[in-house]
This record gives structure tokens, sequence and C-alpha cells, in this order.
């Protein structure tokens, strides 16, 4: 309905452009100029400048250039610039061929309206050019906008257009509004004298390398803080907006409230369903807190709301209409949803952040205790009672082990071609403890840590971990990095001692491992089983570059290696869980 009218029209204005440009070039001094321009543009288009939370190729300098160029040398060779350049980078990119024609079109069609503007417009006095710049930046801004916009909105976007609108004018305006006041100089500098311009290159350079620079510096530090299946905030930034929040509020003694949310009965939608439906359903409850407050998943199937400002009978108001938004939802075959919630609020229940998520959380699981799918305030009086504390402890310890437990799925659907590595490794990790007679609680830690001592691959690049052959060495560097990676990931869900034994299962025994050269006993036990397995497991499946080793193959390998690399002590155990029938003394 937008795209064919546009397309055709836009198109058909470009090429009387182009006719039109070709009968009358003009002067040398403007035929080489349009190329100058159409080179610029087209290098401009090539390197995009982002913006933050605008469309995520970012914003073209090309307008700069396409602005300059209507006021300099008019609509036929401006237009030629215009929607050439675009269409060659769109080319070079392999872009669907719609999008191509389309953006063809809107340029032509812009190109086209603003020229016809400037015909009514004349002289070349400050005044002057400084009005047709306004005018013809306003009219490629404005119609560009509407045009794409609509296009978005016609193809299935769930946001309204006014909405859309408004949110693309919000972080587009200014970026554009700085890149009219450039053309203007370009238009004065080319005026006094021709290819001046060219002094305007470095700094245009400049500006799209900067912020290139600082947007993949904030897009880094914003995916450290944020929760990757829905988009909240994670753990750590919880921690670290929850103390700036009280630090702020403390002068004035002003309400923040703290609420937690969980999932009821969570793990049997998961059980029931698949993991794909529990994501959807994690996905869906993200949707509808972000309409309550600034909101974070904390792991697993448990959420937080920040609301500063709000006492604790605004925080009820606003955790009961999140409960019943979420009870409302139509989930198909999953069925209802219900969540729990509990509500701190300093300074009245706390003035430690400790202390206040301490209290959140005890109203959580009171809420819970008693019936579920309801909003708790804090009770200070239940929460210090020794025997909630044991429990509520246990619970979110637990807790913070199920997430955790989440990741190694992730792990595992990645690493294509060892399918499920991280399992096969955890149980044989856990058959070595149980060989080691340590405590049941033990085992099961170590089996946990085994199936995510790979979580640190998660932030790899897949052409890494995918490669056909050996790692250059640059690679490799970047690859045994991934212990580290793990343990930041781990450590920030407070579930020690799994996240040091991720961190040290690459140490060898003879002090000559990574990232930190223990040796012997400073490694810790449950790193020195993990090793074992891992390597075991690693040598069994089939690489891209080579082929799995027979289990005999294996298993004399790791004994050959009991003291220079593995823990004889654990390599004895391992021995006994394969079946070998020689094992070395332990």
């Amino acid at each position: 309905m937008i795209v064919a009218p546009v397309s055709l029209i836009g198109v058909a204005a470009y090429l009387a452009a182009v006719f039109s440009f070709a009968r009358s070039p003009g002067s040398l001094t403007t035929v080489a100029g349009v190329g100058a321009f159409l080179l610029g543009s087209t290098l401009a288009e090539r390197f995009p400048v982002p913006v933050q939370d605008a469309d995520a190729n970012g914003v073209s300098l090309g307008f700069v250039f396409a602005v300059a160029a209507l006021v300099i040398f008019g609509w036929a060779p401006a237009t030629v610039v215009y929607v050439t350049a675009p269409s060659i980078v769109a080319v070079m990119r392999r872009n669907p061929p719609i999008r191509t024609v389309f953006n063809a079109g809107v340029f032509g069609l812009v190109g086209g309206i603003a020229g016809f503007t400037l015909t009514f417009m004349h002289g070349f006095d400050a005044e002057s050019i400084l009005a047709q710049v306004a005018a013809t930046a306003a009219i490629l801004y404005a119609v560009n906008l509407l045009l794409v916009t609509a296009a978005i909105s016609a193809s299935g976007s769930e946001t309204s257009y006014a909405r859309l609108i408004r949110s693309n004018v919000r972080w587009t305006i200014l970026p554009f509004t700085l890149m009219a006041s450039t053309a203007l100089m370009l238009v004065v500098l080319w005026q006094r004298t021709p290819f001046l311009f060219a002094a305007l290159v470095g700094p245009l350079v400049a500006i799209s390398l900067y912020q290139r620079s600082t947007h993949r510096a904030l897009n880094a530090m914003r995916l450290a803080l944020t929760d990757p299946l829905t988009g909240l905030g994670n753990h750590r930034h919880f921690h670290e907006r929850l103390q700036r929040e009280l630090a702020l509020a403390d002068p004035e003694d002003a309400p923040v409230s703290l609420c937690f949310l969980d999932i009821d009965d969570f793990k049997r939608i998961n059980d029931r369903f698949g993991h794909p439906a529990g994501d959807r359903i994690l996905s869906l409850v993200a949707a509808r807190l972000r309409q309550g407050g600034e909101s974070f998943r904390l792991g697993g199937d448990e959420f937080a709301v920040l609301l500063p400002g709000s006492d604790e009978q605004t925080a009820v108001a606003v955790a009961e209409s999140i409960v019943a938004r979420i009870c409302d939802a139509d989930l198909g075959a999953v069925g209802a949803l219900t969540v729990s919630a509990g509500i701190a609020t300093y300074p009245r229940h706390g003035r430690e952040r400790d202390s206040l998520i301490r209290l959140a959380d005890s109203a959580l699981y009171w809420a819970k205790e008693h019936g579920k799918n309801q909003v708790r305030l804090a009770r200070p009086e239940v929460a210090e009672l020794p025997e909630f504390r044991r429990v509520a402890a246990g619970i979110d310890r637990a807790a913070r082990f199920r997430a955790a437990a989440s990741l190694a799925h992730a792990v595992d659907s990645r690493d294509t071609y060892t399918g499920s590595h991280s399992e096969r490794v955890a149980a044989l990790a856990g058959q070595i403890a149980e060989l080691l007679a340590l405590a049941a609680e033990d085992v099961e830690l170590i089996r946990l840590a085994a199936s995510l001592h790979d979580v640190g691959k998660l932030a790899i690049p897949e052409e890494i971990l995918q490669k056909p052959a050996a790692l250059a060495d640059g690679e490799r560097r970047l690859l045994e990095r991934h212990p580290q990676i793990g343990h930041r990931m781990l450590e920030s869900l407070g579930v020690e001692p799994i996240a040091d034994w991720v961190l040290h299962h690459h140490e060898r025994w003879d002090g000559s491992g990574y990232p930190s050269q223990l040796a012997q006993e400073s490694i810790p036990l449950g790193a020195r089983v993990i090793f074992v397995a891992d390597a075991f497991d690693a040598m069994t499946s089939s690489r891209r570059y080579r082929q799995a080793r027979t289990i005999d193959e294996a298993v004399l390998e790791v004994e050959r290696c009991a003291g220079s690399q593995f823990d004889p002590e654990v390599v004895h155990a391992f021995l006994a869980v394969v079946g070998a029938r020689e094992a070395i003394p332990a």
C-alpha cells in the first residue's frame, strides 16, 4: 500500500534527474563537484554513524552531502547523488531488492520535493542561504521519517505509527539538526572556493569513527548488564542500581521500594512444555514488568522491579497491577500463569541494601507459602525468626543454582559439533566425585559446575568455536579466556564454590595450566575432577579438524598424564568409573 507507489514515483523522479543531468551537466567544476559529493556520500553511507536506540544501521552522514548538493547544484545533480550513493551501498550489502528499491524511491521522491521547493527560494546572502539549507534539511528529514516509518508500520509492527514517529524523532532529531548545520558550513565553503569542502572531510570522518567507537563501548557495557533472553537488567545491574538509588534517597530519607517476583510453578511449565515454551513465558513476563518500573531478571524465573520514590502503598498497587496483567495473558496450551511478589521499602523496612533484599525475599517466600498469586509486604518480625531464615536461605541458594544450571543448556545448544558435551562431562564428573567419597552435596555441586564449565564460551566468537582447522595463537589465547569469563558470569549469581571451580578447571597438576598456574593441592578439588572429565570427553568427541579417539586410547592418554596434567587420585577414580583393568596407585 505504501511501498509500491513510493517506489514507482521515486524511481521515476530519479530517472528523470539522471536524464536531466546527462543532457545538461553544467560546467566542469559542477561535474567534478558532483563526482566528489557522490564519493563522499557513498563513503558516508558505507559507514553510518550509530545512534543509541535508533535504527540498527544508524544514521548516515550522507544527509550532509544531500542537503548541500541540493542547495549548491540544484535538483537533478543532487538527486543523482542522493539516490545513487545509498543504492550502491545497498547492493554491496546484498540488502533485499524490495528494500533497496523502496529506499531509492524515497530518496528520489524527497529529492524531487526539495528541489521543487528550492525553485521558489533565491539569493546568495547569508539569510537566504540559511533559509535554503533549513528548508531542504527539514524536507529531507520529515518526508524520509514519515515514509520510512509508514513502511515499518505497514510491515506488521506491533507499535502504532504515531508511537514509532515519536520514538524515531526522539532519537534522531538532534543528530540530523547537527548534520544540517554541517551542511550549511559545506555550502558556505563551496561558495567561497569550490572544493574547500574537503576541509570538512577530516572532522566528519573523526566524528563518525568516534561515534562508532563510543557506540561499541556502550553496547559492550549494556551487554554486560543485560539479561540476553529478556533484555532486562541482570543480577549485577540490579545490585548496582539499587545501591545507587539508596544513596540518592539517603539524604532526605526518600522512599525506595523493591519488589521481588517469582513465577509460580515454573518448573512444571518447563517439564511439560519444554524450555522454548519456558523462554517465551519469561519474555512475556519481562514485557509486563517493563510497564511497572525499572525491571531486572535475577536468574531463572526470578525478577525484580525497582520503584524509586514509591512508598509501600504505591509499591503494592504497582505490584498488584503487574500480577493482574500477567494473570490476564493468553498463553494458549500452557494455561493460566501466576506470579507471587514480595515488597520491602526503604527506609521503613531497612536502611542497608542487603537487609532490604532479604526482607523483600522473605515477603516473596511468605506469598508463595500462603497461596501464591499474591503480593505481600515485608514483615520484619517474621523474617527474623530463626526457622524462617534457615528455610529462606535454602530457597534463595537453590534458586541461584537453578539460574546457573539454565545456562548449561545455552552452552550445549551453541556447541553444534559436540552435542551434549556439558551434559556428558557433568555425568562423568559426578561419578568420579562419588568414588572420591565426597559428601552428597559436594557431588551435586561438582556435577552442576561440570555442566557449566564451558559457560564462558558464550562470549567467544562463533568463527573461533566452529573453525574447521587448528586455532592460530591469537585465537587460542582468546579461547583460553573462557574460564575467566565463565567465572565472572557465575560470580554475579553468587553460586560459590562453582564459580571458582569453573575458573580453575584448566589448571594442570604440574602448575603449567591456566589462568593462574596453580599446582597440585592448591587447585580446588572440584576443578581437578572437571578437568579429567572434560579432557576425556573432548578426546572421545569428533572435531571438525580431527577424528575422535577410541575410548581405550583416551583412557590410556588420561592415565599417561596422571601426575603431570591431572591429579593422580582423581585419575584413579576416573579409571574405576570407566572400568579400566589397570589403575595407577592413588
